[in-house]
């Protein structure tokens, strides 16, 4: 599989219209009904190579779109989301030189 290419579980005779949002591979349990005693065979059949979990992450970038930008008539949220977003990876790349300006009632 390329890049660009649909996963090679897609038959577009089966699941219709292509939607990068769904996953096409063999269904299993889902993680919300997990019991702990099968949370470690549960994440033995997780496929773990880099190209799943860059699936897994457009996946959720798709469902993200799905849901709060590409709507008819899309509010406010996705634009605060994407606003808080970024000012909680700016604060915590800058932590490191925030800590030193902390106000110490005994110092």
């Amino acid at each position: 599989m390329a890049i660009g290419d649909y996963p090679a579980e897609y038959n577009p005779k089966v699941h219709g219209p292509y939607d990068p949002a769904r996953f096409y591979g063999k269904p299993d349990t889902p993680f919300g009904q997990v019991k702990l005693s099968e949370l470690g065979s549960w994440f033995g059949r997780r496929d773990k190579n880099p190209r799943a979990v860059a699936g897994v992450f457009s996946r959720a970038f798709w469902r993200w779109q799905h849901k709060y930008v590409q709507p008819k008539r899309t509010g406010i949220a996705p634009f605060f989301q994407v606003i808080v977003g970024g000012m909680v990876f700016f604060y915590t790349i800058n932590y490191g030189k925030l800590k030193h300006h902390r106000n110490y009632k005994y110092h």
